[in-house]
């Protein structure tokens, strides 16, 4: 007979200290799972878990976690080992925007759910007036969200290998991402042929853009234009999840578009809750024994990457 301890399903998520990752938390844990709350800062990711266990959910614990510091995720490791021994759950919330915004402009350009959702194109260009572009926001914006996610994901597969149920791995992305968004056609195609796509040829198209960067090439040669930094990296994070999904068949590993959450990473225009923001990566770090793995998700709907 399997002890309690084997039975208790573990989740790790990251960049939970609020937001989308705060309610994931809350989510999974009031679904019956143990989890392990991480945040870059260590305040403000203990009183996040405080104000859980003020509201009753418990079986939440703390702990430290900057996915762009590999000392930082080789603490964690051993933490989860020592004190779980497995691993059931990762969801990989944390995230950069890539860009850096001037606060005052953005602040009055007063742009609320309510004028998002009347006028999308008037708002994206509103928005593209007071962000821009730097080689430093872009590299940031690689290294957490792309990187970072491959450096946490790698440091834990040995623990969620060990998973009675088969370890369900959640890569939060975005509609930035996906591939129809990408005017330059070749890129289009290598990111979109997984059967060839290698992990060393998605850092080369991340080296090349930070290059596009410094250059001031970017729309002269095919990225996207709002946004690009963000859009590439959960582009290639969607690229990543395939491949991860063909080497780690026994998993149920797949990425999902929350959909436009009321977020700082959203400058707060979205028209959704963070709480109708995490249901979809709770629906597929729950996924039953049949699900689908290798997938990309827009909200509750399997799509086209």
């Amino acid at each position: 007979m399997a002890s309690k301890q084997e039975n208790e399903r573990i989740a790790v998520v990251t960049g939970a200290n609020k937001g989308i990752g705060w309610e994931i938390v809350r989510q999974l844990a009031t679904a019956g799972v143990t989890v392990v709350l991480t945040a870059r800062d260590k305040e403000r990711g203990e009183e996040a878990t405080l104000k859980l266990h003020k509201m009753g959910v418990t079986n939440v614990v703390f702990h430290q976690l900057d996915v762009t510091d590999a000392n930082s995720i080789a603490s964690l490791v051993p933490f989860i080992e020592t004190k779980f021994r497995k691993l059931d759950i990762l969801v990989n919330n944390a995230a950069y925007s890539g860009m850096l915004e001037d606060k005052e402009r953005l602040k009055a350009l007063n742009i609320t759910p309510q004028t998002w959702k009347s006028d999308p194109p008037n708002v994206l260009q509103r928005l593209k007036q007071v962000m821009k572009i730097t080689y430093e926001t872009a590299e940031e914006c690689f290294n957490t969200n792309y990187y970072g996610v491959k450096r946490v994901t790698e440091a834990f597969l040995p623990l969620l290998q060990l998973s009675a149920v088969g370890a369900r791995i959640v890569n939060v992305s975005s509609i930035s991402g996906e591939l129809r968004r990408i005017p330059n056609d070749q890129i289009r195609n290598e990111l979109a042929d997984i059967e060839t796509l290698k992990e060393d040829r998605i850092h080369e198209i991340l080296q090349n853009f930070l290059e596009d960067v410094k250059q001031d090439a970017l729309t002269a040669n095919g990225w996207c234009a709002l946004n690009p930094a963000y859009g590439i990296s959960k582009t290639v994070l969607n690229a990543y999840t395939r491949l991860l999904a063909k080497k780690q068949q026994r998993m149920y590993i797949n990425c999902v578009h929350p959909g436009h959450v009321d977020t700082d990473l959203s400058w707060h225009t979205g028209p959704m809750t963070p709480a109708e923001g995490a249901l979809a990566p709770v629906r597929l770090a729950l996924l039953p024994d049949s699900g689908p793995t290798g997938r990309y998700f827009n909200q509750m709907e399997e799509d086209a990457f």
